[in-house]
């Protein structure tokens, strides 16, 4: 079954041994980009957590940052118009720089939450898809004096082997919007040596969309049949 997922958000944290946050070399990496006619992000300021640089939100809730704080490199980019591959190779040149600028040899761990929404096919409210298809537990949730506003399934799967990422699972409804369900994956990698290159920084984001939408999409189409079927 074909869905059209809607990915609202793009997450990233890249970890890194503890350095005192230096908004100095975070100024010379704003002023690099500007330099080669790429302004990635056109703000620069700093806050109590460490220096931040960001673009102005282009819609309400918008969010477009990149936060350098004293064990990790936080990207966010929330409903923007922002693609997989452009956050990937974003992600990945700034830790690039970041890693020269500040003498990081070795990233600790990647973690990458990714955030979509897909419409069920066969129901309008997905409410109804969680607790009658997916979950099958409308009838015990009449122990409740009211039927819940939320409802969701969340699933944890560990590494499977040394070198595999563990991930994070949830399948929810999503209060904005009935027909629509909340899908988010978070799959935490492990350590990358600087000096070997930092293309698997942009290729793991690409392996965390791919999870997205194959094997979380197809368990969804598992559950998602005409009624009777």
């Amino acid at each position: 079954m074909t869905y059209q997922p809607r990915t609202i958000a793009y997450l990233a944290e890249v970890m890194h041994p503890p350095l005192a946050p230096d908004p100095r070399s975070v100024q010379r990496l704003h002023n690099e980009f500007f330099q080669e006619n790429d302004p990635t992000y056109s703000s620069f300021h700093v806050s109590d957590a460490g220096p931040t640089l960001s673009n102005p939100a282009s819609r309400p809730g918008a969010v477009s940052s990149v936060s350098f704080l004293q064990d990790r490199i936080l990207f966010r980019e929330e409903m923007g118009g922002l693609l997989t591959d452009q956050f990937a190779e974003r992600v990945r040149k700034v830790c690039e720089r970041m890693s020269a600028e500040r003498k990081i040899g070795v990233f600790l761990a990647q973690v990458v939450t990714l955030r979509s929404l897909v419409n069920a096919k066969n129901r309008r409210d997905t409410r109804e898809f969680l607790s009658k298809d997916l979950l099958g537990i409308s009838t015990g949730l009449d122990a409740f004096t009211q039927p819940p506003a939320t409802l969701g399934l969340r699933m944890a799967f560990p590494t499977a082997s040394p070198g595999n990422p563990a991930m994070a699972v949830r399948v929810e409804s999503y209060n904005a919007d009935p027909r629509s369900l909340f899908l988010e994956t978070q799959t935490t990698f492990g350590p990358l040596v600087v000096e070997r290159g930092l293309g698997d920084i942009e290729q793991r984001i690409h392996e965390s969309y791919a999870q997205l939408t194959g094997p979380v999409l197809d368990f969804i189409s598992r559950f998602d049949r005409p009624r009777g079927a």
